[in-house]
């Protein structure tokens, strides 16, 4: 008998039930999620290595065609650190933000741009005339002033590092309307001079998704997610509320900290969940929005007090 299955119904069957199966399993979350904004950001091992980086255009682009609206952020610091080396410009760090000089300045806002938002907008293009790339810059997107971290009690000049005073999503919300996904990067014209600001790309997610009223802000990073007791475990914390979050932050790793603080900001102004997902999963958004099980960590706004919720049952 020949092993070809083609006349062999309950074989064919057989092997079209897993798919069925993934599909049926999106289908609530696709009905929860339909017309919702998302914010990502894109960053982390995803950003450098190619397949990761085709994967996540595909994950964006299903989004967009499952009917989500999604919106990219996106930094790029290990692409700012090889330009500035190439141009003999010393990266320095302090309080986990990176020193920007006036010729640093320049460097940051070629690289991104000119080159990481070019390449995002191109993958995302090529599913279709889909993606619209932009700057904190345009249209007064988003809006800077100084940045000055306090280290030891005093503060810091750590030079055009931003802190952002004001978001305007007039440009992104015309670009959702027209069916189109806004690509923007974490670059902020300023509130009191004719520069320009670096702005922390996680804290520029996490501002843009609490002006969008958005449903969910995803944060793509190289770790599984917020660790339970990390170096002692690897355990991975799967939900936690706003308050929680807050308790833990002063115990995180540096490089945790702009991430679960933008998570935080996202959720206690209107963003349903904020979720720290790994960015080295490939699919790993898909995973996250249309799957049961979810990886990564999700932060949740803080439940009702017992007597808004008992007001809240007589009102009705």
């Amino acid at each position: 008998m020949s092993g070809n299955t083609s006349g062999n119904p309950t074989a064919r069957k057989h092997t079209a039930l897993p798919k069925a199966q993934i599909l049926i399993e999106a289908l609530p979350w696709l009905t929860r999620h339909r017309g919702k904004t998302v914010v990502i950001k894109f960053g982390g091992n995803a950003m450098v290595d190619e397949e990761l980086k085709a994967a996540f255009a595909q994950d964006v682009v299903f989004l967009h065609h499952a009917g989500l609206r999604p919106v990219v952020v996106h930094g790029g610091g290990p692409q700012i650190s090889k330009a500035l080396d190439r141009h003999g410009i010393v990266s320095e760090f302090k309080a986990g933000l990176r020193v920007t000089t006036e010729d640093a300045m320049d460097v940051v806002r070629m690289v991104l741009a000119g080159q990481v938002q070019r390449e995002l907008v191109g993958l995302l293009n090529q599913h279709g005339p889909l993606a619209v790339g932009l700057t904190g810059e345009d249209a007064h997107t988003i809006t800077a002033t100084k940045h000055q971290p306090r280290i030891e009690g005093e503060l810091v000049d750590i030079g055009r590092v931003g802190e952002i005073t004001e978001i305007d999503t007039g440009a992104i919300e015309a670009l959702l309307a027209d069916g189109r996904i806004p690509v923007v990067s974490s670059i902020a014209r300023s509130q009191d001079d004719g520069h320009v600001y670096n702005v922390n790309a996680d804290t520029a997610a996490a501002a843009l998704a609490a002006a969008l009223d958005a449903e969910t802000l995803m944060v793509l990073t190289d770790v599984e997610g917020l660790y339970e007791d990390w170096p002692h475990s690897d355990e991975v914390i799967s939900r936690l509320t706003a308050k929680e979050l807050e308790k833990l932050l002063p115990e995180l790793a540096s490089g945790m900290v702009p991430k679960m603080e933008g998570c935080l900001h996202a959720v206690r102004n209107g963003v349903e969940t904020a979720r720290v997902i790994d960015g080295r999963v490939q699919h790993s958004i898909l995973l996250e929005i249309f799957t049961d099980e979810g990886i990564g960590t999700m932060v949740v706004p803080d439940k009702p007090d017992v007597s808004d919720d008992v007001t809240e049952g007589e009102a009705a």
